[in-house]
């Protein structure tokens, strides 16, 4: 869910306190803690040659501790989903598996149902002790368009190895709304990683401990800080949520509310029961019951799938920026937003049913500006909310 952008706050450059655990490294000629690099260590990257630009910067590009990235004017429609693994470059699996080329240019229309992969304005020279991750940005996760970033030789999708020179590229499959794409577009962002900086249970304890990570009195805390599903009803009408309709119109993903949410979702309602029945491959927008709060010298990242809760995925953009839900940055009362997918058998969710957790990791130093309005945040205070796309 997606993940969620900042708003101002005079929040130093300088390193933030880190946890136990933490180690030093040498990075561009300075020392630097281990953990998520800030907004002004990935313009650093990119003035070192370690990130390369096909064009400048766009505004709002850099997040607090992410980089949105940006499709290139190619893009290929493919045979199926890949990856190239070892020795193998990206390009020539799509000269064996592609059906045909697309200039999104002047912006093409991507289809449900289909799988395309598009090459990135952004490449990489990383250095050895930098590693990066990546995850649909908030906005692409909540209209059910399934991203994700492959690099030449890769064995996962997503993760950046230490020292990767080469090019990235994006695998795109809209599941549920076809959508216009062009040249330009931010579909997916990067995090860029120094070291180990994912707390473990302790560390979530004691972090909890300092700032309250969530709202609730006694949060399960295992391998992350668990959220619940809210089916309480968020308004006098009791609305719990969304769940997307079929054969729809295009949705634009470059425009702000643009399109009307009811030729898109239907609502739901409380009827009563507390409860929901998620049919298998529906596609619904629901929120936690808990508020969120992701400190300034920490980020968090939402585990996309537990089976250990139901065979059911919760979140497609799993990003939280630093500040997210602080009330230092406008946000406090922010909630997790969901986008919930049932695999194979219908599920029934209660009100109140663990769905999820939030891994929180060290920033390397706290970012210059928080997550929030003043940088354009889309979803800071945020409760239940539909992608900037609706009005």
């Amino acid at each position: 869910m997606a993940r969620h952008r900042r708003g101002e706050s005079a929040v130093g450059g300088s390193a933030a306190p880190l946890g136990a655990g933490a180690t030093i490294g040498y990075v561009s000629g300075m020392t630097q803690n281990c953990g998520i690099l800030p907004a002004h260590r990935i313009e650093a990257l990119a003035q070192s040659g370690a990130i390369s630009l096909a064009a400048p910067f766009a505004s709002g590009q850099v997040q607090p501790a992410s980089l949105d990235l940006r499709l290139a004017r190619r893009a290929w429609r493919m045979r199926a989903s890949f990856l190239p693994g070892p020795g193998r470059p990206v390009m020539e699996c799509i000269e064996r598996l592609a059906l045909h080329e697309i200039d999104l240019g002047p912006g093409a229309v991507l289809e449900t149902g289909c799988v395309y992969v598009a090459e990135l304005m952004e490449s990489l020279a990383l250095p050895a002790h930098i590693a990066a991750a990546a995850n649909p940005k908030s906005s692409t996760g909540r209209i059910d368009v399934f991203t994700r970033v492959i690099t030449d030789r890769a064995r996962e999708f997503d993760m950046i190895e230490a020292g990767y020179a080469g090019p990235l590229y994006a695998e795109i499959s809209p599941r549920t709304f076809p959508v216009l794409a062009r040249m330009g577009s931010r579909l997916s962002q990067a995090r860029f990683r120094h070291g180990h900086a994912r707390l473990d249970d302790a560390g979530h304890l004691a972090l909890h401990a300092r700032e309250r990570l969530v709202t609730s009195a006694e949060p399960s805390i295992q391998g992350g800080v668990a959220v619940s599903i809210d089916l309480s009803g968020f308004d006098a009408s009791g609305l719990v949520g969304y769940r997307a309709k079929r054969h729809t119109g295009l949705i634009d993903v470059d425009k702000v509310a643009a399109h009307d949410l009811l030729d898109f979702w239907e609502p739901i309602h409380d009827r009563g029961r507390r409860d929901l029945v998620l049919d298998p491959g529906e596609f619904y927008i629901l929120a936690s019951k808990e508020a969120v709060r992701v400190p300034p010298d920490h980020a968090a990242e939402m585990t996309p799938f537990d089976p250990l809760v139901g065979e059911f995925r919760v979140h497609y953009a799993g990003f939280f920026d630093p500040g997210f839900g602080a009330a230092e940055a406008g946000g406090a009362g922010a909630r997790a937003v969901l986008e919930v997918r049932s695999h194979d058998v219908p599920f029934i969710l209660e009100d109140g049913q663990i769905v999820g957790r939030l891994v929180y990791e060290r920033m390397a130093e706290a970012p210059r500006a928080l997550y929030g309005a003043g940088l354009g945040s889309n979803y800071q205070a945020q409760g239940l909310k539909l992608s900037k796309h609706f009005r």
